[in-house]
């Protein structure tokens, strides 16, 4: 049955009524550009088919009561009037919810059901799916206007502000304004957005290393602090705006650490956007090296890998038909991502399953995924 039939049948017997509306946003993998994002660069993901459903009625009053099919409970409160409760998931509806309000939008309550197939804690942003899938609830319900990279701002603030997580503005912009078989670069500082097609007969596979990571007071608010110091020796408002000419004419200045850092992001822009132009030639050889690359400077100047992260890849690497393979996400556990030739993919995840098990003593979860639209009222 699929998710959006399991939430539609929950709804009915919840509620005694067919939902007015199913909704749905999904999750992401990154395929290059790590944290480049909050350093106003460029990130290339794609929104995956694995998404957050709610199907959902509107209510004539204020409340919102949205059940959860995965944690099996149940979270109500009232729009008026909500507060903070470091519930896990029913945070994120109400952080959009408060955001929502605060950007002056008129809202309705709505009684929901939610399900999703994004893995928790992997890095593939099954918190911007349920943000999302949230303002979508809302868009339905109170007829508000749907702009995907509003609401991706909104619900960026609410991940930032009500959750307490640091993020960039990746997560949500990809999981809003996605479009299918297209991979999207985003210029984080403008959040103008290109739409790039995945090379001819290639699969992008997730390779779910199980292991896990928990991010909100992490080393990426570390790496964060110390990318702003870098620019601000550079004397600009973020590492985007440093080329690597300047970069290398100035690096000795600069302590170890922070020189490490700087040096990640700013040759990771520049591999951004030449993953793109290759993108758009068609050259999946060429984005498999820069893939490569990628993780390389993630494992070694940005110091954000860990030993299942690189196991995972260089099982990834070692197999036939895949151009290349790079840890995706903020690191430290959860996932990488692999680019690899359409009719090897099925026999390439059984392979890495097995070396990966054999080398790290886990069962990882691995997902053959196609790139699908951003948030969508079904």
């Amino acid at each position: 049955m699929s998710l959006q039939q399991q939430v539609t049948q929950e709804f009915q017997k919840r509620f005694g009524a067919s939902p007015t509306a199913v909704v749905r946003a999904p999750g992401r993998v990154n395929l290059i550009g790590e944290h480049t994002d909050y350093n106003d660069g460029f990130v290339l993901p794609m929104a995956i088919n694995r998404a957050t459903y709610i199907a959902l009625r509107p209510r004539e009053d204020e409340q919102v009561i949205a059940h959860s099919i995965d944690f099996n409970k149940t979270a109500q409160f009232s729009i008026a009037n909500f507060e903070n409760e470091q519930a896990g998931w029913s945070e994120y509806i109400k952080g959009v919810t408060w955001v929502l309000k605060a950007a002056g939008y008129t809202l309705r309550g709505w009684d929901g059901v939610l399900a999703g197939d994004v893995p928790i804690g992997a890095g593939l942003s099954s918190s911007a799916s349920v943000e999302l899938a949230t303002a979508r609830a809302f868009g339905v319900t109170s007829n508000l206007p749907w702009d995907a990279a509003t609401m991706a701002r909104l619900a960026q603030r609410a991940e930032n502000e009500w959750v307490g997580m640091n993020c960039g503005i990746m997560d949500q912009m990809i999981s809003a304004a996605g479009v299918e078989n297209h991979a999207l670069l985003i210029d984080c500082r403008s959040l103008a957005t290109q739409l790039v097609p995945l090379p001819p007969n290639t699969s992008v596979v997730v390779l779910d290393t199980a292991t896990r990571r928990g991010l909100v007071d992490s080393a990426y608010n570390e790496r964060r602090r110390q990318c702003e110091e870098a620019a601000r020796f550079f004397g600009v408002p973020a590492l985007r705006d440093v080329t690597m000419e300047q970069f290398n004419s100035r690096a000795a200045e600069l302590d170890e650490v922070t020189r490490q850092r700087a040096r990640h992001i700013i040759s990771e822009n520049d591999r951004t956007v030449e993953a793109a132009e290759t993108m758009r030639k068609g050259d999946a050889a060429k984005l498999g090296l820069l893939m490569n690359a990628s993780h390389d400077s993630l494992r070694d100047d940005f110091e954000v890998s860990s030993d299942n992260l690189n196991i995972m890849v260089e099982c990834a690497q070692a197999q036939e038909g895949c151009y290349g393979a790079r840890m995706t996400g903020a690191g430290f556990g959860g996932c990488a991502v692999a680019l690899v030739r359409s009719e090897a993919a099925e026999k390439f995840a059984d392979a890495v399953s097995a070396a990966y098990e054999k080398a790290a003593n886990l069962k990882p979860n691995i997902y053959v995924c196609s790139a699908t639209n951003g948030a969508e009222v079904l």
